[in-house]
């Protein structure tokens, strides 16, 4: 199982990025069968930043080619004006059309209040099914105050999306 996530927060190491690693170890706990391993990879944009800039530079090129091939794409953003960052559409800009085919994808946003959860399935979502992606559950918007309770808050996202999530990671059968 390939796992990539990515964090579209421009100050590196945010809690943003704790969201990213809390979801991806989660997903890499439950979707990967006994006696598998997961090959989880966080990337952190911000440590990324000029770079996006540069159309063809081989770092990014390599991020690319990551989240590509993955199995699971998760794509975290901080909630800014009521949609995702400027850094996280740099990233996806650089993805061709349709590259995600293939691609079990899942937006999650982060915000100080829940007014703005519906950015996450308004803004974040289409923007991942344009290049291709495949998002079968509903997005993971995390509000600030719901951080000291992450793995929790996770949890609860995924036993109400497992389902869905098993079913275009694994196949029909599962």
């Amino acid at each position: 199982m390939r796992i990539t996530a990515i964090v579209g927060n421009p100050r590196s190491r945010s809690k943003t990025y704790g969201v990213a690693e809390e979801l991806a170890g989660q997903l890499a706990a439950r979707l990967t069968a006994d006696g598998e391993t997961s090959d989880v990879e966080l990337v952190d944009l911000a440590d990324h930043g000029s770079s996006l800039l540069e159309w063809g530079h081989p770092g990014v090129g390599r991020i690319v080619r990551r989240v590509c091939e993955s199995d699971v794409a998760v794509f975290v953003s901080p909630t800014y004006k009521a949609t995702y960052t400027g850094l996280l559409k740099l990233f996806v800009d650089q993805l061709p059309m349709d590259a995600l085919s293939g691609v079990t994808a899942i937006p999650v946003m982060v915000g100080a209040a829940p007014q703005h959860s519906l950015a996450v399935e308004a803004h974040l979502r289409p923007l991942l099914v344009e290049v291709g992606a495949v998002c079968p559950t509903r997005g993971l918007y995390v509000i600030d105050s719901q951080i000291d309770r992450l793995p929790e808050t996770v949890g609860d996202w995924y036993e109400t999306s497992a389902r869905a999530l098993r079913r275009a990671v694994l196949g029909k059968g599962a």
